[in-house]
């Protein structure tokens, strides 16, 4: 179990550096692009692997416990330590990170990007594995803080060099002319300099909380549950670490830079950004302030609580404004801003500090990245079948009509739009219901009233969410395929069916049996909102 967690973690740079090799003779195939790609997916499967090993070795009878642990000294003179380990909290997050890994580079196996070097792509890949694993099993904050700036490199590039600008806000394209390129680079720009400014006053925050208490050590500092902290370094230190976590979930008004990030991105740029990304900014809310420091976090609750009331009722308007009939929304750019109000919903969970809310975000974190990975594959599908992710364009011109043209597409677009509204049944439900009702009833000091807005505004958030869901439903999949010019459209394909159906598969299994997650996640929930204790 300690090799697993230890594998898991170095592997896949290791698998980066030997993407940049030439390929052995006996290993090229039919060309070296196709070795560099096969290469891509063996070594993210054989993470998979590792990780679901992991998870069949955890013993789920003590998911409060963290196993699988390394600790040894790395750099004495600050108490830095390698520390590894996992626990009912991260531990679905660190399977779901493997999975989608390994969908991206099955996808991109047969649909590489557009873009330079195949070797580069898949080596930056493997790079932002490493990081985002590595975020989700480290238990020391100094490295917690290295693992969380690794992926912004990875990430930047494969914005920059290989993605789309059509649809980014300002893009050369959109402007009539100049270079393709400028609207994606403009992007990534974006992208790596508000995560980084963040990121600068996160560390602030973590040397804070490091040099007043002795230690780095988040195992120590859960336990201790900020006794050695006053209280004036509580609140400056969630006040700096809580500023470059909102950057990166991303909470409004931070939020700006993700929906041209997500437009100007390819399309398994989108689906890790979405599905993994963003959850290490909620992931570091749980695992860092709740139980570090929890006197500072019970000040900041209500006023964490108000921005993700806002967050959410503003993305459902925003993609209202772009799903409506004249428009121009890109369809990209619409579910990057329904992630800012989905993101809301597990803010709103981890600002009321109960049990259930708390739950609730983690679980609606596992739900967002599978329904949103979902949907990112499907409408990258659709922009490369149509040219177009315009969703003026997608309903007029080419009447796309998807249920006559592709039904098997635009079954999975409804399904994956319903699940995302959180239909009863599917695993977007839980997180969004289990939130609101932590909101509903907050814990002990924080004020009721204002969180019982906050729960009136979120359950309006739901219905604005399903309104324009719907709309796009009708919108691209319904009307008559005839109405418009004759267009050949593929339905889904071999390698289409086997990086989308185990989303969809899970996306199911969540939604019927929770009690899956919510039985690792409660045991580790109770005990950090404990202090450690029980």
């Amino acid at each position: 179990m300690q090799f697993l967690l230890a594998f898991i973690v170095a592997a896949p740079l290791l698998g980066a550096a030997a993407a940049l090799l030439p390929a052995p003779p006996g290993l090229k195939g039919r060309s070296p692009e196709q070795a560099v790609l096969r290469h891509g997916v063996t070594v993210t499967g054989v993470i998979l692997a590792a990780a679901i090993a992991l998870a069949l070795g955890f013993d789920h009878d003590a998911p409060a416990r963290f196993q699988a642990t390394t600790d040894i000294s790395w750099i004495q003179a600050l108490n830095v330590r390698i520390h590894l380990g996992v626990d009912g909290i991260s531990l679905p997050l660190l399977l779901m990170t493997a999975l989608l890994f390994f969908l991206c580079a099955l996808y991109s196996y047969f649909k590489l990007p557009e873009g330079p070097s195949p070797k580069a792509f898949i080596a930056l890949l493997l790079v932002l594995e490493s990081g985002t694993l590595a975020t989700f099993a480290v238990l020391d904050l100094l490295l917690f803080f290295l693992a969380f700036e690794m992926v912004l490199i990875p990430m930047y590039f494969l914005i920059a060099r290989w993605g789309r600008s059509e649809g980014v806000a300002g893009s050369a394209s959109a402007r009539g002319g100049g270079r393709e390129t400028g609207g994606r680079q403009a992007a990534a720009w974006k992208f790596i300099l508000y995560t980084l400014l963040g990121s600068v006053v996160m560390l602030l925050g973590l040397l804070l909380i490091g040099l007043n208490s002795g230690t780095f050590d988040m195992v120590a500092l859960a336990s201790d549950n900020g006794r050695e902290l006053s209280r004036t370094t509580q609140l400056l230190a969630v006040l700096a670490i809580g500023t470059g976590l909102a950057v990166k979930t991303p909470m409004w008004p931070l939020h700006s830079w993700l929906p041209d990030a997500h437009t100007a991105a390819p399309t398994v740029g989108s689906v890790l950004l979405a599905g993994v990304l963003l959850k290490m900014g909620t992931y570091g809310f749980v695992r860092i302030l709740i139980p570090v420091t929890p006197d500072g976090m019970a000040a900041f609750a209500p006023y964490l609580g108000a921005f993700a009331a806002v967050g959410i009722v503003y993305g459902s308007l925003a993609c209202l404004a772009l799903a409506r009939k004249g428009g121009k929304g890109d369809l990209k750019r619409l579910i990057a801003y329904s992630s800012v109000g989905h993101m809301g919903f597990v803010l709103l969970g981890i600002a009321s500090m109960t049990p259930t809310g708390v739950n609730g975000a983690l679980f609606a974190n596992i739900a967002h990245g599978l329904i949103t990975g979902l949907l990112f594959f499907l409408v990258g599908a659709l922009k490369d079948r149509y040219g177009t992710a315009d969703l003026d364009t997608l309903a007029g011109a080419t009447g796309a009509a998807l249920y006559g043209r592709a039904p098997r597409l635009g079954a999975l677009l409804a399904f994956a739009a319903v699940a995302s509204l959180g239909l009863p049944g599917l695993a977007g439900f839980w997180g969004e219901m289990l939130a609101l009702f932590g909101a509903f009833d907050p814990a002990g000091g924080l004020p009721r009233p204002a969180f019982l807005t906050y729960t009136a505004v979120g359950a309006f958030g739901t219905l604005l969410t399903a309104a324009y869901l719907l709309i796009v439903v009708r919108r691209v999949c319904m009307g008559d395929p005839k109405a418009g010019p004759e267009l050949a459209v593929a339905d889904v394909q071999r390698y289409e069916f086997a990086a989308w159906t185990p989303l969809a598969a899970l996306t199911v299994l969540a939604g019927l049996w929770p009690a899956v997650l919510l039985g690792l996640t409660d045991p580790a929930v109770q005990k950090l909102l404990a202090g450690g204790t029980s």
